[in-house]
């Protein structure tokens, strides 16, 4: 076999097969996913090829690596505290509870893990959209306290989602008031407007509000309808991943680049 070691391993949940010399060195790796064997050397190519002979299923494009684009080399330099893609769902409420959990003799359930379990059933079923070309990110802080429950971005634009945890009861909706259930109603949408307006200043683009409710019995409007609110239920979530047109695949990766920079939402 010319000397060359396939070894497999797996990379952000991907399989990838690289090449080595005896020495260890790398001399190319093959993504399997997408059919495509990059090579560091390419007075090797011939030796590669038969290497991974046994493990190529179909065609597949050869050459050298890409060269990274501005997006990449931007996230290859951003400092890990300064990355926020890695924050889970619900990640500032994860905090609250670990720092300041409920008293044991509570007789009602902190209501903060209903509001968690909304954000990470939300969180969970747009991180199955990634696929599609999609990046999301949650839990994004903004200055005063306040905080972007999950923002998307993709080939549909830039959408900031605030998430209501309504599971069981019924949800009445009067611009901008939301009732849930018998409680007081509230002026939850002015919120859900200024969260996008102010994503939108951070990342001088477009983004448009959606308030995602989590499990409600009914949902009623009153009329005329929300104004520039997009309101859909935890089952609808997929419909944003639908829409394209309105960003590039290089300006998806530019904004998100951009967005994962805590950075970015400090200078609001």
């Amino acid at each position: 076999m010319d000397g060359l070691r396939v070894v497999p391993t797996r990379r952000h949940g991907r399989e990838w097969l690289y090449v080595c010399l005896p020495d260890g060195a790398n001399v190319a790796w093959y993504d399997r996913e997408a059919a495509r064997v990059d090579l560091l050397r390419d007075d090797r190519r011939d030796e590669v090829l038969r290497a991974l002979g046994p493990f190529v299923t179909g065609p597949v494009t050869v050459g050298p690596p890409p060269v990274p684009t501005s997006a990449e080399l931007a996230r290859l330099t951003l400092h890990p505290d300064d990355d926020l893609a890695p924050n889970r769902p619900g990640e500032a409420l994860l905090v609250a509870l670990e720092r300041e959990p409920a008293p044991a003799h509570r007789l009602r359930r902190d209501p903060r893990r209903r509001e968690l379990a909304a954000e990470q059933a939300t969180g969970a079923a747009l991180d199955r959209l990634d696929g599609a070309g999609l990046h999301t990110l949650h839990s994004l802080p903004l200055p005063g306290g306040d905080r972007v429950h999950h923002l998307l971005i993709g080939p549909g634009g830039l959408f900031a989602l605030h998430v209501l945890a309504a599971r069981g009861q019924r949800v009445r909706i009067a611009d901008p008031l939301v009732t849930l259930g018998r409680r007081a109603p509230r002026p939850v949408l002015r919120r859900v407007r200024a969260d996008a307006d102010r994503a939108s200043h951070a990342l001088t683009a477009q983004v448009r509000p959606v308030l995602v409710l989590v499990g409600p019995a009914h949902v009623s409007h009153t009329a005329p309808p929300p104004r520039s609110v997009r309101v859909l239920t935890d089952r609808e979530l997929p419909d944003l991943g639908r829409a394209g047109g309105v960003l590039k695949p290089a300006d998806v990766e530019a904004l998100h680049a951009m967005a994962r920079d805590r950075a970015t939402w400090k200078r609001l």
